[in-house]
């Protein structure tokens, strides 16, 4: 099951781009929206990150799992608090999100290790 976790974030950047470059006007709305969602407010953006790595989980989108393991990483997140959050998605997704809980904190692990 191991997955190399910041191989595949670095492999999206590259078809997202493509992506992109083909709908520029969408993508750009895509961004502002992501920025939105993520600016802290009531919840800061570690925690706002945190959900969103369960929300991956749940839909099972292993990029969705990259780039927010990543993401938790940048924002701050601990161990612990990655744990605690793949309890909860485990919790709302049974048995299938028990194998990307996994897969999770394999992602959130390399990212961790890479980062100095």
């Amino acid at each position: 099951m191991h997955k190399n976790w910041p191989q595949m974030a670095h492999e999206l950047n590259g078809a997202i781009k493509e992506v992109r470059l083909g709908s520029p006007e969408v993508m750009k709305a895509f961004s502002a929206m992501a920025t939105a969602a993520t600016e802290p407010g009531a919840l800061d953006t570690r925690t706002k990150e945190l959900i969103a790595l369960a929300i991956a989980v749940a839909i099972r989108c292993d990029g969705c799992v990259a780039f927010h393991a990543r993401a938790a990483v940048k924002h701050g997140a601990t161990r612990e608090q990655v744990m605690e959050t793949m309890g909860m998605a485990l919790y709302m997704g049974a048995g299938p999100s028990l194998m990307y809980a996994a897969q999770a904190v394999e992602a959130f692990d390399q990212f961790s290790e890479a980062t100095p």
